[in-house]
């Protein structure tokens, strides 16, 4: 099957993200095609390359970049939501005349299309809320 996930949840106020991340690693071990990976609303935070979260605590971030190098997924952060929340690629900080960016590697600025186009094309669409 073909799934794509939707991401609500902040990586360390929800238990959204973790719980995504562990979804997507069972589905991938099952032999499940993981289509994209979208963060929407507070989800964005998932995708923040200054994300430094205490030694005693999960790595999210570092955790979606080894499965997208490994996979080759594609992890979609939603632009306008990524906007407003202040998290920029290079080209979008550019274009707005701000001092820096601050999207990880392994992460990419899309719009809502992306995510029609993943639920169009998937068999499955989970969401994990906020």
């Amino acid at each position: 099957m073909k799934f794509t996930l939707v991401i609500y949840g902040a990586p360390h106020t929800s238990e959204g993200a973790a719980s995504a991340l562990r979804f997507a690693r069972a589905l991938l071990e099952a032999g499940h095609t993981l289509y994209r990976v979208f963060f929407y609303a507070d989800g964005i935070h998932n995708g923040s390359a200054l994300a430094a979260p205490p030694q005693d605590e999960q790595d999210l971030l570092g955790q979606w970049q080894q499965l997208q190098q490994a996979h080759q997924l594609d992890l979609v952060v939603c632009i306008a939501a990524a906007q407003r929340r202040g998290l920029l690629s290079d080209s979008e900080a550019s274009r707005l005349e701000k001092p820096a960016a601050n999207l990880a590697e392994g992460f990419e600025l899309a719009g809502l299309g992306q995510l029609a186009e993943a639920g169009a094309v998937s068999d499955r669409l989970v969401t994990f809320g906020g």
